[in-house]
C-alpha cells in the first residue's frame, strides 16, 4: 500500500532523515518507534506532503505521491491526526469534524462518517456542540482521531498519540487503534509508548538518528535484546 524508497529530508542544512525505506501492507498496523528527535514526526509529515524531501520516493497504492500538495494525499486516502493534536480549540467538536470532511469523495459521506465517529467516540456524540479547546486532554485526542478518520482514509497516520494522556485513557486510545483496524482501516502509528505499540503491531521499524536501525514484527521486537536495553529499561 505504501513504500517508502532511500527517503532524506532536511530542515533547511540539517539533515533529518537518512536514506530511510519501510512499506505498510494493506490491513496492517506497522509503528515507527524511537526517542525524541529520531525522525518520527519527520517522517509522517513528509508523507503527508507537509514537508518536502531532499530525495527519495514515497509510492501510495502504486502511485508517486512525493511531491505532491497535502490536500491531494488526503485526497488519495491518506490522513493524519498529528502530534500535539491541532484541533480548532474555538470551534465546537462537530464543526472540527465537518472540517475533516472536505474532500470531494469524503463530503458526499459525510453523515456517514459522522454517524461511524460517533460510534467510535459516543463522548464526542454527547459534546458535538461543545467548544473543542474545552475538553479534556483525552477528550481533545479522540476529536484528533476523529477528524483525521472524516476523511475516509485508506491509510491512518498516528503521531504520538498517547502522549501527555493518564494511563487509563492511553488504553482507551489503544483499543480504539486495534478497533479500528479490525474494520479495515490500515494504521501507521508513531509512538514512544513502546510496550503497548509493539503488543499492537503487525511489524515496527526501529529509528536512530534519521537511520532505520532495526524492523521485524512487533512481538518480536518486544523480545529483541536492544529494545528491551533501550526503550524498555529491562
Amino acid at each position: 500500500m505504501l513504500e517508502i524508497k532511500e527517503l532524506n529530508v532536511a530542515y533547511d542544512k540539517v539533515q533529518v532523515l537518512w536514506d530511510i525505506s519501510f512499506n505498510i501492507n494493506e490491513g496492517e498496523i506497522v509503528t515507527l518507534l524511537g526517542s525524541n528527535g529520531a525522525g518520527k514526526s519527520t517522517t509522517v509529515k513528509t508523507i503527508q506532503g507537509l514537508l518536502k524531501s531532499k530525495s527519495g520516493s514515497i509510492r501510495f497504492m502504486d502511485k508517486s505521491i512525493e511531491g505532491l500538495p497535502a490536500y491531494k494525499i488526503v485526497a488519495a486516502g491518506i490522513s493524519l491526526a498529528p502530534e500535539g493534536r491541532e484541533i480548532f480549540p474555538k470551534m465546537s467538536v462537530l464543526e472540527n469534524l465537518i472540517l475533516g470532511a472536505y474532500v470531494p469523495r469524503a463530503k458526499e459521506l459525510r453523515e456517514e462518517s459522522l454517524d461511524w465517529v460517533f460510534k467510535l467516540f459516543p463522548k464526542l456524540k454527547e459534546r458535538k456542540k461543545q467548544l473543542a479547546g474545552t475538553l479534556s486532554g483525552g477528550e481533545q485526542q479522540m476529536l484528533a482521531i476523529a477528524r483525521a478518520l472524516m476523511s475516509k482514509p485508506k491509510l491512518l497516520m498516528l503521531d504520538e498519540p498517547s502522549l501527555g494522556l493518564a494511563p487509563v485513557i492511553v488504553l482507551q486510545v489503544f483499543d480504539i487503534i486495534k478497533k479500528l483496524n479490525e474494520e479495515g482501516v490500515t494504521i501507521l502509528l508513531v509512538e514512544q509508548n513502546i510496550h503497548h505499540a509493539l503488543e499492537l503491531s503487525d511489524r515496527a521499524y526501529v529509528l536512530e538518528k534519521g537511520r532505520i536501525i532495526l524492523e521485524g514484527k512487533g512481538h518480536e521486537l518486544l523480545d529483541h535484546e536492544y529494545v528491551k536495553n533501550a526503550y524498555l529499561g529491562i
